[in-house]
Order: structure tokens, then sequence, then C-alpha cells
């Protein structure tokens, strides 16, 4: 089960991330509005989390792009707890309204029910992914190529989730920066090209088909070709 979260501070993107991904869930976070509707949009997803006050494009002008084409379940989180601005989430076609602060059980009570209501199968959550002969474990952090354990630290497993979990996407050191070191891209710093580098060695270079793909000038890509 995919959930996008769309969240601009830092600390509860961070915290909604770690809480939904240890309930099982499989989470993006964008930081943003132009971000958040691009991936709504584009991406496949079975409930987006969605903050009202967004940079770029607040949380109500994406919730009206989203409901042009999709109906993807949209929980909204907003410190505006007057009832006219709930009116107007709702109205605009959120399926839920929850004021800041909130109790994490609380949130995470809302996005079982809404997946329910949706049809979606809460009780089995994804927890694995597979690439070829790579196989990725999300409930114990495993990750297995040709049936053969791969050695991989915390953050290249991190890394290797997001880009099976985007497999032929090319993912931008931005991209990759943000979403599994939690920091703006400095060009200065290789820490990106380092750790892909590490996982490569792991991923591909014991084996005859690589998967870890560069693509000159724009970052990197997980596929088979």
């Amino acid at each position: 089960m995919r959930i996008l979260v769309t969240e601009d501070e830092p600390r509860l993107a961070d915290y909604l991330k770690k809480g939904l991904t240890e309930a099982g869930y499989v989470v993006d976070v964008a930081n943003n509005g132009v971000d958040g509707s691009h991936l709504a949009t584009e991406g496949d997803y079975d409930l987006i989390v969605l903050d009202v006050m967004l940079p770029g494009i607040d949380g109500f002008g994406v919730l009206r792009k989203l409901r042009e084409t999709r109906n993807t379940p949209v929980l909204m989180l907003t410190a505006r707890d007057k009832v006219e601005d709930r009116v107007q989430g709702l109205k605009g076609g959120a399926d839920d309204y929850l004021v800041k602060p909130f109790a994490f059980s609380e949130l995470l009570a809302r996005v079982e029910a809404l997946l329910r209501r949706g049809g979606a199968v809460t009780t089995q959550p994804l927890t694995s992914m597979r690439l070829g002969d790579l196989e990725l474990d999300l409930a114990r952090r495993k990750a297995t190529r040709g049936g053969l354990r791969l050695d991989l630290t915390p953050k290249e497993f991190n890394l290797l989730t997001l880009m099976l979990r985007r497999q032929g996407e090319v993912l931008s050191r931005t991209v990759l920066a943000e979403q599994v070191w939690d920091m703006n891209f400095d060009s200065e710093t290789n820490v990106v090209d380092v750790a892909v580098r590490r996982l490569r060695s792991k991923l591909d270079d014991p084996f005859d088909q690589p998967l870890l793909h560069t693509v000159r000038g724009m970052g990197y890509v997980l596929e088979e070709r």
C-alpha cells in the first residue's frame, strides 16, 4: 500500500513517514504543493495525506488538480480549525479532515478507515517488492538477488527501496538526497554518488545483468535492460 504525504514541515513529515512506514505502508514525501501535485496526479497511490498550508500551491489547489483526474482518498491536515475551512476542504473533494496537533494513533485509524472505505485491503500492506531476480523483504528489511542475501547498510536498503518503488524512473541526485538523507542536495558533496557506487558494488558487480544504471547528467535508474 502506497501513501503520499505532502507536508512542508520537515519534522512532521519525518514523523508521519516513520510512523506510517512502521505500520507497513510504503511512503513518499513531498515538501511543497508543486511536487505534491505532480506526484499525486502522476503516481500510483492508495491514499494521500495532504497539508493545507503548502508553499507553491496550497492543499486546496493540489486537491482541485487531483480531482480533475483521480478519486484517490485524501486526508487533509491543517492548523486551521475554523468550520468554514473544514467545509471548504470537504466540498473540494477531501475524504477526511484532521486538525493539528493530532495523535498519530488517530491519524492511523483515519488512514485505515479511508482505505477500507475505498476497498483497499489494509490488513495486508505491501511487504515485498521484486525486479527480476532482485527481491526486497520490507518487513524484515532484507534484500536478496538470485537467492543470495545482499549485505546492505540501512541507508543502502532505503536507497534501494526508493529506487525499486520507482523502478524505471530516472531519479536525480536531488530527489535521492531529499528522500533518503532528508537533506537539500549540495553539488559540492558526493554523498549520493558514493552511496550509489557502494550499492552497485553489492547489487550488480557479482551478477551478469546490471540493474542500477547511470543516466548521464540526469541521475540514476533501476530497471532491467
